[in-house]
């Protein structure tokens, strides 16, 4: 009986089944790793983006304000005096107490028609109390515009006040969110003062 023994060229060798799983586990591993970062990079974009909307929504609640002194002030009739009163009577009002630090108040929407003096349209926009919780805004597809109207953001936008001085005002605005299973909010706060003499 003869025993053939074949020598086997190294370039001929395939495969074992071993070196196939190890090539396989690290492919895989390799690949979710990949689908991991890449969620967290969605994750972290779509936290950026709903974070410059909420500051841009903060902001904007100070500037509603602002504008409203500026319009009360400049075109009351009898004095500054009077319009800075009255400006700030429009925030202490029973109906919206924005000195409430806990509830606060929020600036409603304005409905087309609803301007009572066009010449002073900023004093015709509501400020109501948030009671215990501030309405979540909405975002309005078709103006590209947040308020009351259109589908809800999930921004709640929640503004108060407090009073230092006879001559100023400190606004705050607070917008917070949820995003995941996270709460986040941003606030931006501005003192106002009566300007004019």
């Amino acid at each position: 009986m003869r025993i053939f023994f074949e020598k086997i060229n190294e370039k001929d060798r395939g495969f074992t089944l071993v070196e196939t799983l190890v090539a396989t586990s690290i492919l895989s591993v390799a690949i979710l790793s990949m689908l991991v970062v890449l969620s967290k990079n969605i994750t972290n974009t779509n936290y950026a983006k709903r974070k410059i909307i909420a500051s841009y929504l903060a902001q904007e609640g100070v500037e509603y304000l602002r504008n409203m002194r500026d319009t009360y002030v400049l075109y009351n009739a009898t004095s500054s005096q009077v319009g800075w009163d009255a400006f700030k009577t429009n925030l202490t009002d029973v109906g919206s107490d924005c000195q409430d630090t806990v509830n606060g108040c929020y600036v409603g929407d304005l409905a087309a028609g609803a301007y009572t003096n066009p010449s002073q349209p900023m004093i015709n926009i509501p400020v109501p109390a948030c009671g215990a919780s501030c309405p979540t805004m909405s975002y309005d597809s078709s103006t590209g515009k947040y308020g009351y109207v259109g589908a809800s953001s999930g921004f709640i936008r929640k503004i108060w006040i407090t009073r230092p001085s006879l001559n100023e005002v400190k606004v705050f605005s607070r917008v917070s969110w949820t995003q995941g299973t996270l709460n986040y909010n941003m606030v931006f706060s501005e003192s106002l003062y009566n300007w004019v003499e």
